[in-house]
């Protein structure tokens, strides 16, 4: 019985994290934003670990979500246990962070 090959090497439907998943940027279709309190944040990763795309930058003291490719589900804020991070409309920015 034959195996069917990935038509890309990082095409897959899980990741054993030794390669980089398939990245596209749909950064400039949602509807919200995650906004990060960076007072507020604990720095535990929860945000990272559940966003679907895989999104959350690692900066010095916080996460924050990279817009290029944020797809706005809101995932981050849910799992956030400090409310650090709160989902806001994208038109409160003016495309600030969109590509387009």
């Amino acid at each position: 019985m034959a195996i069917k090959k990935f038509s890309s090497k990082y095409e897959a439907a899980w990741s054993d994290a030794n390669q980089q998943l398939l990245c596209l940027d749909t950064g400039t279709w949602r509807t919200k934003r995650p906004v990060v309190n960076v007072e507020k944040c604990t720095y535990c990763g929860l945000c990272a670990i559940y966003c679907p795309p895989q999104c959350m930058k690692i900066m010095p003291d916080h996460f924050e979500p990279d817009l290029n490719f944020c797809k706005g589900c809101g995932v981050c804020a849910k799992e956030c246990l400090r409310g650090a991070i709160t989902m806001m409309p994208e038109g409160d920015f003016d495309n600030e962070g969109k590509k387009g």
